[in-house]
């Protein structure tokens, strides 16, 4: 039956407007139906009918709205191990505008930094932090790393090493027998202690090296540093 109807016969059938949704074409059609009842014609019903299937196969669901969309990330502000350690000034990408930012020493990977009235609206943004490796050191929680060399004859029979540290200069005592990679462990010297995270460590690998000096070189240099001609003098 409903090769015999065009689209525009159809919706003349059930009385609709142009282009209706499937919903729209239901409801017209049971209107159609009861207006017809008591009518022993069958052809009526039966025009009705191939009137609301041709328009159900034509029809399409109506359109969704299109997805708002999505706001971009928020900035990440990318520290290194000093800034993390000592606090700073970093520069922040908010487009249009490049804003300087104190951050405090003690940030950690995956907390964020806090910037009032600085979002469009004058709301408070919460950036992300990650703290990327660089000065030689690498970030891992609250603990820091990094490689230091050290004498082969020092790591195979022990004895002091010193090392330079992001805090100066520290004494290492190797003990005989480690075996290899030797890593030694600095307390309080990781990231500073904020709100509930403990001071880290920092951990020290020391890596063979021919130019590095031996126990006896390194004492002597300390005793040339701290008995200058001056202190003799004295």
């Amino acid at each position: 039956m409903s090769s015999f109807l065009t689209l525009s016969e159809a919706r003349a059938q059930l009385g609709l407007e142009a282009s209706p949704d499937p919903e729209a074409i239901n409801l017209a059609f049971r209107r159609a139906v009861r207006s017809t009842a008591g009518d022993d014609d069958d052809s009526t019903l039966r025009r009705l009918i191939a009137a609301r299937d041709l328009l159900l196969s034509t029809s399409t669901p109506g359109a969704l709205p299109a997805p708002a969309a999505a706001a971009p990330p928020p900035p990440l502000v990318g520290l290194g191990p000093l800034e993390a350690l000592r606090g700073g000034v970093v520069e922040v990408d908010l487009p249009p505008r490049r804003l300087r930012v104190m951050v405090p020493p003690g940030l950690r990977t995956g907390e964020h930094l806090r910037l009032r009235g600085a979002g469009s609206a004058g709301e408070d943004l919460y950036l992300p932090v990650v703290i990327r490796s660089g000065d030689g050191l690498s970030v891992v929680g609250d603990d820091l790393y990094m490689t230091a060399p050290a004498s082969p004859r020092v790591l195979e029979d022990g004895g002091r090493v010193e090392v330079e540290t992001h805090a100066g200069p520290r004494a290492l005592w190797v003990t005989p027998g480690l075996q290899a990679p030797v890593r030694l462990c600095l307390r309080g010297l990781g990231l500073p202690a904020r709100g509930r995270r403990p001071a880290g460590r920092l951990y020290v690998r020391l890596e063979p090296s021919t130019d590095a000096p031996s126990a006896a070189e390194d004492l002597l240099a300390r005793f040339h540093r701290v008995w200058t001609p001056r202190r003799l003098a004295a």
